[in-house]
């Protein structure tokens, strides 16, 4: 039961922060708001999915999941009207702001703490886990991009987040931490001083840096994917379906992974997603749409194994009786990359009028992260 609601509450994490494509055009034209400025707004966003909700993973630890997963559905709930209220750029910064930290936290509980219930076949558990997060990467872009286009961004937005609230809500009563589980009682002094031991390591150094390299591609892909992908032929409506569909095929992988990993390893099955995404982005150079095609699904296998193993290959290198600050230390090194992610992806297209620059970079990303992560873990 904890498990299945922790995948409902998956599909409302990743998915909205992620469709920050379909949500430009929409906003640029109801607010007057230039595309690059919005751009700036969504990085926020994603930096506080990532690095804020990781600060929360680390120093929060002590408190009691529940009641984190409780104030998170309050804040989706009142941030759910919020763009009746305002229409400025100042205000589309705090609104996103706060939507992302809460959203990234309730992804840290979740992530961090249903593994804790399973202490065999944690990579088949955490993979069905993940299934949410995939299937929200799959329905939430196309459901958003729907729900803009018929109602309206300022309704569609009301919708869409008072539903979240009630999934998170549903998470704030059902997840907590097992019983038997070890909980950290560390004080805040004692975490800072874990943290100074930990960042001197060459270890942990190439891990953070290979942790934000091995999301950083997908965050700079959903910034010009749909824009790609419409300039290949697509409609508007089949663009989105189709960035959507990298998030279904991740699925797949989500699953099978989970069973790779238990089997060979998270290390091996890691990188072997990684390569399997670095494939699939270089094909995205080919404009055909059969190409196209493979790519996407390359894409998809390839995010749904690095999702869903980064956990389980942290969790064997370090203690997890500090689950939250484990996964809440490497969320801010993905939310380092995040930051930057899609202004430098919208600024690539823009300025040089091509797509080439943009995948370039995806690849380079995807590249150096697979190095650093192999290095990192190569005694593990």
């Amino acid at each position: 039961m904890v498990a299945i609601v922790g995948a409902v509450a998956m599909v409302f994490t990743f998915g909205t922060p992620l469709s920050y494509g379909i949500f430009r055009e929409p906003f640029s034209d109801v607010f007057g708001i230039s595309s690059i400025a919005l751009s700036v707004v969504f990085a926020i966003m994603l930096f506080t999915f990532f690095i804020g909700s990781g600060l929360v993973g680390v120093f929060g630890a002590r408190f009691r999941a529940r009641a984190v997963l409780l104030a998170c559905s309050i804040a989706t709930g009142v941030l759910a009207p919020a763009l009746y209220l305002t229409g400025s750029i100042g205000g589309l910064i705090v609104v996103f702001a706060v939507l992302g930290l809460a959203l990234g936290t309730v992804f840290v509980l979740v992530a961090s703490v249903i593994p804790r219930w399973f202490e065999r076949r944690r990579g088949v558990a955490t993979g069905l886990i993940f299934v949410g997060n995939g299937l929200g990467l799959f329905v939430l872009p196309p459901i958003w991009q729907y729900a803009l286009a018929t109602v309206g961004v300022r309704r569609g937005f009301l919708i869409i987040m008072s539903v979240t609230a009630v999934a998170f809500l549903l998470a704030a009563l059902v997840c907590r931490r097992p019983q038997w589980a070890d909980q950290s009682t560390a004080t805040a002094g004692e975490l800072l001083e874990w943290l100074a031991r930990l960042g001197g390591t060459r270890t942990f150094q190439l891990l953070f840096l290979g942790m934000a390299l091995s999301f950083a591609w997908y965050q700079l892909l959903a910034a010009y994917a749909v824009d790609l992908f419409v300039a290949r032929g697509l409609t508007a409506a089949g663009a989105s379906t189709a960035f959507g569909l990298i998030g279904g095929v991740s699925i797949i992988s989500r699953i099978g992974s989970g069973f790779l990993a238990d089997v060979m390893g998270s290390r091996r099955a890691f990188l072997a997603s990684l390569v399997c995404a670095a494939i699939g982005i270089a094909l995205l150079f080919v404009p055909v749409l059969s190409v196209l095609l493979v790519a996407i699904f390359l894409i998809g296998l390839g995010l749904g194994g690095t999702a869903t193993l980064y956990i389980p290959l942290l969790m064997g290198i370090y203690s997890p009786e500090k689950d939250t600050a484990i996964v809440g230390v490497f969320n801010v090194a993905i939310g380092v990359a995040a930051l930057a992610m899609p202004p430098l992806g919208t600024a690539s297209v823009a300025y040089t009028g091509s797509f080439t620059i943009a995948i370039v970079l995806t690849v380079v990303a995807t590249g150096i992260g697979f190095w650093t992560i192999a290095v990192g873990t190569a005694r593990s």
